[in-house]
């Protein structure tokens, strides 16, 4: 079992889909990974991808859900029209 690189979570869960695992902590963060991997290749990849960039991996997440939301295919089925208005 590893924990959350960020918060130090415990792993609740594994998942395999399709060929990918993903791995489920306690705080939600649920990175997918290689599913041939064991706990030590697991813990040195969660420390060297996420933990010593931690609020860049959050930041890239949340402008991708921004864009999502605001522009992407959420945006329309929220109301908003398929191309910007042009502007004045």
């Amino acid at each position: 079992m590893v924990v959350c690189p960020f918060c130090g979570a415990p792993e609740t869960e594994r998942l395999d889909l399709d060929g990918r695992r993903f791995l489920v902590f306690r705080c939600m963060f649920s990175p997918q990974v290689d599913p041939t991997w064991n706990d030590t290749v697991l813990a040195q990849h969660l420390a060297q991808d996420y933990g010593s960039d931690g609020g860049a991996y959050f930041h890239r997440n949340c402008d991708r859900l921004h864009l999502y939301v605001t522009k992407g295919a959420a945006a329309r089925e929220l109301g908003a029209p398929a191309e910007p208005a042009p502007e004045s």
